[in-house]
């Protein structure tokens, strides 16, 4: 099922602090934010392997890393310009068709 393409006006220019406040409360704003919304997510960043394991149907774990570990994920995520448990679903990914080519 495809998204349909909405389109949004622009931000529009705002005289005072008030005046923006009322505008972002207003069914305008709220609409131009789930609109905008959309359309970040579809922009993701990244690789296509990045957008397929952020699509993929996933289940939620818990698993525990050492520190030195985490810390060094989220630095590569962050130089990557995408989120640390992203990096890691596509270490785990990688790793797996890696293990699975080497069994053959």
């Amino acid at each position: 099922m495809e998204r349909q393409k909405t389109r949004t006006a622009p931000l529009p220019k705002f005289a005072s602090e008030g005046e923006e406040a009322n505008w972002w409360a207003s069914e305008d704003g709220r609409q131009f934010l789930k609109v905008e919304s959309a359309r970040q997510r579809d922009k993701a960043p990244g690789s296509k392997l990045v957008l397929k394991v952020a699509k993929a149907n996933c289940v939620q774990i818990a698993l525990r890393l050492p520190s030195p570990d985490l810390a060094e994920a989220r630095e590569i995520a962050e130089r990557k310009g995408i989120g640390y448990q992203t990096l890691l679903k596509i270490f785990v990914h990688e790793g797996l068709q890696r293990a699975g080519r080497q069994r053959t």
